[in-house]
């Protein structure tokens, strides 16, 4: 597959990115001890060719090295369910990848988010147990499409954004507003979608929460609260702060969907000009909060 043909499928759109391939580390101080270090893992799109799955363990190896508390996984965790030709099977091979890869991670929580390519929308009918989210959400393990959790004192939020417009449904909206009412106030709160919610990649090539604007305004509102936000998608990274709240969109851990690249990327591997990898987020008891991408070199 081209990479023509990879944007003409995933809905991809080709630009740059202001991110090269050094570790890029934003905001945070190194002297302190941060009371939770999570590794942010996206877009793997897991595969059975091109050595997908041999390259996938050992980064996962090369992540646990640091000492981390847990993987947050930002969706597109399979190559691709959402493709119109795609059969049963397939989708069956492809969570087999994923459940094989991330079996060493068993010591691990892994809290993941629904990706628009995990869904498997073309099954014979909408009451086929493979059919849409919820076979997702139990592939993955986790307790509904969205949710949230705390740990040592941070408030975490998974979103689903895989809905009309690249947004959140109403019900989802109204328990969101809830889950951050609910919270004491000064409760640091990372919150994670698979796409953009704000930042500089949508501005370059989309891909972006199609609601930003109503959940920049509700975040404002909870801004004694929300620190930073995560996601993924654009298989670009980028860091930006507005209203005093994080946006980090993190590279692919496939990069070019484990290929080598085309000739306008900037490296094997490389999509555009971001390479693939992980990100290393340190967070802090007062809120403050470290983003540092690692590209994962194979």
């Amino acid at each position: 597959m081209n990479r023509r043909d990879i944007l003409k499928h995933s809905g991809l759109l080709a630009a740059g990115t202001l991110l090269g391939p050094a570790a890029v580390k934003a905001a945070g101080n190194s002297k302190r001890s941060p009371v939770l270090t999570v590794a942010h893992i996206t877009d793997v799109h897991i595969r059975e060719d091109l050595d997908a799955p041999a390259r996938f363990k050992k980064c996962l190896e090369e992540i646990k090295k640091k000492k981390i508390d847990f993987f947050l996984n930002g969706g597109d965790s399979i190559f691709d369910a959402s493709y119109d030709n795609v059969v049963r099977d397939r989708v069956t091979q492809l969570w087999g990848i994923w459940d094989d890869c991330i079996s060493s991670l068993k010591s691990y929580e892994v809290h993941s988010c629904l990706g628009n390519h995990d869904m498997w929308w073309k099954a014979p009918s909408t009451d086929d147990s493979m059919y849409g989210k919820d076979y997702v959400v139990k592939r993955l393990k986790i307790p509904h499409r969205y949710y949230s959790f705390t740990r040592k004192g941070w408030h975490f939020i998974i979103l689903d954004g895989n809905n009309d417009k690249t947004s959140l449904d109403e019900e989802q909206y109204q328990w969101l507003e809830k889950d951050l009412q609910a919270l004491p106030a000064g409760t640091p709160t990372l919150v994670m979608s698979h796409y953009p919610i704000l930042g500089v990649t949508p501005m370059l090539v989309g891909g972006g929460h199609g609601d930003h604007q109503r959940l920049k305004s509700l975040f404002f509102q909870h801004r004694d609260k929300v620190k930073v936000c995560l996601s993924g998608h654009n298989h670009l990274a980028d860091n930006a702060v507005y209203n005093g709240i994080r946006y980090c969109c993190n590279g692919a851990m496939s990069g070019f969907w484990w290929g080598k690249g085309d000739k306008e990327s900037a490296g094997e591997g490389y999509y555009l000009e971001t390479p693939p990898g992980y990100a290393i987020l340190r967070l802090y008891a007062d809120g403050s909060v470290e983003n540092e991408y690692i590209p994962h070199h194979w």
